[in-house]
């Protein structure tokens, strides 16, 4: 499991290219996400982008312990390309406006939902940290007040009034990424097997094994490690 995740929204043409590096920490059995890093850029080749971000990822920080996920919408496609043949593994994802997140080889297709809702429920729970010593947290948290959901009533579809129009939207997109993708990849936590039918959770049945006794306990990193141990 890593413990930061890097977010990059593609910018076309014009538009503003960002990234978003959030660190990962446990507080009281939660997941706390800290904005460590924001960075935006505007007509600067892809290439030129791949290098840059392929630096980053290789730093001593965070090699090794950092996810790099990437907008595939439009443009990124190629890019993502890019970073495979620069030695990487970044996972793309194509944004969409349905209802369902699906996997296509190693590329996910996400609803716009998903991603904005994410960072809804990490920010109202206080769970998502921007630290005003950044240079561009003003823009970023100008961003998230900017962004407001519609919902069609002919379609009940939902819209996003600052998703790719007038006002940009890149540093809200690279974090949202990298936030969804860390929810998605949640720290590993000990599981020990239930003794009786009291204790024992409804969807995992009931731990008859050889110790009853318990003169040593075991834990187990998931239900599924428990099931391949016998």
């Amino acid at each position: 499991m890593v413990r930061f995740f890097v977010g990059l929204d593609l910018g076309q043409a014009s538009d503003y290219t960002a990234l978003a590096i959030l660190e990962r920490s446990r507080i009281e059995n939660e997941s706390i996400y800290d904005v460590r890093k924001l960075e935006r850029t505007r007509n600067t080749p892809y290439p030129r982008i791949v290098d840059k971000v392929t630096d980053i990822m290789r730093s001593a920080e965070l090699e090794d312990d950092a996810a790099l996920v990437v907008d595939q919408t439009g443009v990124g496609a190629p890019v993502v390309d890019l970073f495979r043949q620069a030695g990487l593994q970044p996972i793309g994802v194509l944004i969409h406006g349905g209802d369902r997140v699906t996997r296509e080889g190693g590329s996910w297709r996400v609803p716009k939902r998903d991603l904005v809702g994410t960072l809804q429920v990490l920010l109202q729970n206080n769970r998502l940290r921007v630290s005003w010593k950044l240079r561009l947290a003003s823009i970023l948290t100008g961003e998230m007040l900017n962004f407001k959901i519609k919902i069609d009533p002919r379609t009940a579809h939902d819209s996003y009034s600052a998703w790719r129009e007038a006002e940009h939207d890149d540093l809200i997109l690279a974090t949202a990424l990298a936030a969804w993708w860390a929810e998605q990849e949640p720290e590993p936590c000990t599981w020990t097997p239930p003794l009786t039918r009291e204790y024992a959770a409804p969807d995992m049945g009931v731990y008859d094994g050889p110790y009853s006794g318990l003169s040593e306990m075991k834990t187990y990193e998931n239900y599924d490690d428990y099931l391949n141990s016998w």
